[in-house]
């Protein structure tokens, strides 16, 4: 068949999978009508389920050819759905142990990476807001979506495909396929329903920085319900320790290392041609630079990392210099700015408050695959 392609395209990679998927990247994308029911027939010889997805005219926003199978069942990774939780003086946790946090109307949780890298998906109830917390590994991105859209309860799974390396998810109740980097539905029925997931912010730090600034926080515990070897580092090791991927993706930049984390968010853009702007930060240029403000378009921001490397980003509009990083950060006009949760508070009469910004972690090569129009700060 390969050699069939090559001598019908006068292309010379013959049984070099990876550049032909990525040479019929480049081309214009202009699929059969009937692409996606073959795409759905093929991929329901893995998984039944997964010929749901793609039903004859299916709408979709993003290339299909670019979906690829992810070499799991649906749910075959399986989501943890209202996962028991200790209190902070849970002791299987070591003080460097990595975590995901998260705290939504005060009430704080830790989401350990050495679990929810076996699940990448957690059902939860935090604050009184029912979450969807997305893990995609392959991308190094944890996203708390609120699974309350249109006022309609959504529940989510994992269905086994990826789109650029990204985890794709899928609502049981329409087999819709939703982008996990921007929380919307990109193949499916809910195309064009202007449904948009709200984001809530998650950083990654140490157990021990994280229980020491929230004492009262709850944390994931090991009785999930299922068998897996959650000692620290033991998922997806090989992958985390090398610089290679394990699915293709259309586009690298060579700017950082393909892993290299990043703290990503979407801005409003500078215009109406540009109403978004796609915004990456080396996680390792903000240790040099715990408190750095930037501007974005009209609006000027401000991102707190801890000695920890917890990240918080603050739309903010003043102009605060680079310094230690600490609970009140003060302005060059001398104002002062508490550093809390939800917002930079500024110390005085006023009493102004700088929103925080809903962002997270993610690697660079995953991020910029959907967003090459990125602003990359290093």
């Amino acid at each position: 068949m390969l050699a069939f392609l090559g001598k019908q395209t006068g292309k010379g990679f013959g049984d070099d999978l990876e550049k032909w998927q990525t040479w019929m990247w480049t081309l214009p994308y202009d699929p059969h009508p009937e692409y996606a029911t073959l795409k759905g027939l093929v991929y329901g010889q893995v998984d039944p389920r997964m010929q749901a997805f793609f039903p004859l005219g299916v709408r979709s926003t993003i290339r299909l050819d670019e979906i690829d199978w992810g070499g799991v069942k649906v749910n075959g990774i399986p989501p943890l759905r209202l996962p028991k939780v200790l209190p902070a003086a849970a002791r299987y946790l070591g003080d460097s142990n990595i975590i995901f946090g998260i705290v939504v109307n005060g009430e704080a949780r830790a989401y350990p990476k050495r679990i929810l890298a076996w699940h990448e998906m957690a059902i939860d109830r935090v604050g009184g807001v029912d979450l969807t917390i997305v893990y995609c590994t392959l991308c190094g991105t944890v996203i708390p979506y609120e699974s309350v859209v249109g006022g309609r309860m959504m529940q989510f799974g994992t269905s086994g495909l990826l789109y650029q390396s990204n985890k794709l998810m899928f609502d049981e109740g329409t087999n819709s396929l939703w982008s996990t980097f921007e929380g919307t539905p990109v193949v499916g029925a809910l195309v064009g329903a202007g449904l948009t997931l709200r984001t809530h912010s998650a950083v990654t730090t140490t157990w021990k920085e994280w229980r020491s600034t929230h004492p009262t926080t709850t944390v994931l515990s090991l009785d999930t319900g299922h068998r897996r070897d959650y000692s620290e580092g033991a998922a997806y090791r090989d992958y985390f320790a090398s610089d290679q991927l394990m699915f293709q993706v259309s586009r690298t930049d060579g700017r950082l290392a393909k892993k290299a984390e990043v703290i990503v968010f979407r801005a409003p853009g500078a215009s109406p041609q540009d109403p978004v702007t796609p915004v990456a930060i080396d996680a390792q240029f903000l240790r040099r630079h715990p408190v750095y403000s930037f501007t974005v378009g009209a609006d000027r921001y401000t991102v707190v990392t801890s000695k920890g490397g917890a990240n918080q980003v603050y739309r903010v509009n003043a102009d605060i210099p680079d310094q230690p990083a600490s609970v009140a950060l003060r302005d060059r006009a001398g104002r002062s700015w508490r550093v809390t949760e939800t917002a930079l508070v500024q110390e005085g009469a006023s009493s102004e408050a700088a929103p925080r910004v809903s962002a997270q972690r993610a690697f660079w090569f995953g991020w910029y695959a959907q967003f090459p129009n990125t602003m990359l700060i290093k």
